[in-house]
C-alpha cells in the first residue's frame, strides 16, 4: 500500500505526520518505507536520521541540435507544447529548463539533427533509518524539473509492505507526480483561512485524480472552525487531529519525533494507519 501525505500549503505538518506514521508502523514489525518526494526541500532526514547507503546522480534527456544538419523546418517547435525548442532564423534553439524529456522533437526531425543528451538534475539517496527503509530526492539548486526527480524516487518504492510518500506542498505538477498511483492520500491542513483555502484546492486535485482521501488537522485547537464546516459540508472524513501542544513544538524544533517525545501518540498513529488501511481496502 502506498500512502501519500500531502497538503495544499507548506508548513502544515506533512513531514511530522509522515515520519511518525512510518516509525509507528515499523515498531509493529511491519515492512515500511519512507520516501521524501519534497525534492526541492527534503527534511524527513532531520527526524529519521537515516544511514545513507547509496547516492545516485539522476539525469534526464534533453535535445541537442546539430546546426549543420538542421534545415530549419520548424517541425520540432510545432510539436513541443512547452516551447523547449523553437526555430528562429531557420535554426533550432533549445531551452533545457522547459524540456519535459518526451523525445518527440528527435522523432519528428526529418534530417536527424536532434539527438538526446543527458543532463544532471539532482540526486537520489537510499538507506535505512532503524527499521524504516529510507529514500529521498535532492533537486540541484537552480533546476526546476522536480517531477522527473520525483518519478525517479518513486521508482525505488518497495514492492512489499507500506510506502509512505512525503509529498511537496501545493497542487502543481510535482504534487500530481508524487500522489499519482498511490492507494490513499492524507491531506494535512491547519484550522486557519489560509489552511482552508489551500485545502479546498488540494481536495479538488485528489478528486480530479479519483484518489481516496481524508483530512488530518494539525494544531487543531487554534484558528477557527472553517475547516470543520467545510469537511462536514463536503462529507470529508477528518481522520486525525493533533492539538497545538508546546511539547510537540519543542520536540519538532530539536528534530525529535512526536512518538519519542510523547509515546502515547504512537497508538494514535497506529490507529491512523488502520483507518487508512480500511479506507484503501474499500477502493
Amino acid at each position: 500500500m502506498k500512502i501519500a501525505i500531502a497538503s495544499g500549503k507548506g508548513g502544515t505538518g506533512k513531514t511530522t505526520i509522515a515520519t511518525n506514521l512510518a516509525c509507528s508502523i515499523a515498531r509493529t514489525n511491519k515492512e515500511v518505507q519512507y520516501l521524501d518526494c519534497d525534492v526541492e526541500e527534503p527534511n524527513g532526514h532531520i527526524f529519521l536520521k537515516p544511514d545513507i547507503k547509496e547516492t545516485h546522480k539522476v539525469t534526464i534527456g534533453v535535445p541537442e541540435v546539430d546546426n549543420e544538419l538542421c534545415n530549419g523546418c520548424g517541425k520540432c517547435g510545432q510539436l513541443c507544447q512547452y516551447s523547449a525548442i523553437i526555430c528562429l532564423k531557420d535554426k533550432a534553439i533549445t531551452f533545457e529548463q522547459l524540456c519535459h524529456s518526451c523525445g518527440g522533437c528527435e522523432l519528428v526531425c526529418p534530417t536527424g539533427a536532434i539527438k538526446e543528451k543527458q543532463i544532471e538534475i539532482g540526486f537520489l539517496d537510499l538507506g535505512t533509518a532503524g527499521d524504516v527503509k529510507f529514500g529521498q530526492g535532492r533537486l540541484k539548486i537552480g533546476d526546476v524539473r522536480s517531477p522527473a526527480l520525483i518519478k525517479k524516487v518513486k521508482e525505488n518504492a518497495a514492492n512489499n509492505g507500506t510506502v509512505i510518500i512525503d509529498v511537496p506542498p501545493g497542487t502543481s505538477c510535482p504534487v500530481v507526480e508524487a500522489v499519482k498511483g498511490t492507494n490513499f492520500v492524507l491531506l494535512v491542513t491547519e484550522p486557519t483561512p489560509f489552511g482552508l483555502n489551500d485545502l479546498e484546492l488540494a481536495v479538488g486535485m485528489v478528486r480530479q485524480l479519483k484518489l481516496p482521501f481524508a483530512v488530518a488537522i494539525n494544531r487543531s485547537d487554534i484558528g477557527d472552525d472553517g475547516v470543520l464546516q467545510y469537511c462536514d459540508k463536503e462529507n470529508i472524513e477528518i481522520i486525525l487531529e493533533i492539538p497545538n501542544d508546546r511539547l510537540i513544538a519543542e520536540a519538532y524544533s530539536q528534530g525529535i519525533k512526536i512518538i519519542d517525545a510523547l509515546p502515547a501518540y504512537e497508538e494514535r498513529f497506529l490507529q491512523l494507519y488502520q483507518r487508512i488501511d480500511a479506507r484503501a481496502a474499500v477502493k
